[in-house]
């Protein structure tokens, strides 16, 4: 137990080192059994986090991200969340005026993320395999950049099913109504 934790954090203080070495764009901890973004690792990358423009924090266990993750990493292009437990995000989501993409695919949300609606440049969204029934139509109507939904495998409701396809102008992936995520 102890030598497998041991080889989780070396393999995240590697691909840490190897984004500041090489002055990356890109910051990939993905598969890394990460519960929380440790927080050393805001200290490490101080110098650099206005260049990453890529983070790939997949498939770890992670439960939430803190209002710091969203302020520090304010210069965001792509974030990539898919495979955690993720329920909700901090407000701050809205400090990443550049995210032009967020997938949070099989995550455990409810409620449809609202702070995402705010965001100029958007043009991604992908919530695939959550547990959202709602969604604000009128607001992701409004996005000026939105190109993409994937609301696949979401129990939508029948008022965002009828509602949707007139208002708005980007394609919004939806499931057949019969169709609902699969049990664990």
């Amino acid at each position: 137990m102890l030598r497998k934790m041991g080889e989780a954090v070396a393999r995240v203080a590697r691909k840490v080192n190897e984004t500041v070495e090489s002055s990356s764009d890109t910051l990939d901890l993905a598969d890394c059994k990460l519960v929380s973004f440790p927080i050393c690792i805001y200290k490490v990358l101080r110098n650099v986090s206005d260049q990453i423009h890529l983070i790939t924090l997949a498939n770890n266990e992670l439960k939430s991200l803190t209002s710091k993750f969203m302020t520090t990493f304010n210069q965001l292009r792509e974030l990539r969340l898919e495979g955690n437990y993720l329920y909700r995000l901090p407000n701050e989501v809205s400090s990443l005026q550049h995210l032009r993409a967020i997938d949070l695919s099989r995550n455990q949300f409810q409620d449809f993320p609202e702070q995402l609606t705010t965001l100029p440049a958007l043009e991604t969204i992908n919530l695939e395999e959550n547990e959202i029934v709602d969604v604000p139509v009128e607001k992701l109507a409004a996005m000026p950049a939105l190109r993409v939904i994937n609301l696949r495998l979401n129990p939508l409701s029948a008022e965002v099913r009828v509602i949707a396809p007139p208002l708005i102008k980007f394609d919004m992936l939806m499931s057949p109504e019969d169709t609902q995520a699969p049990l664990p």
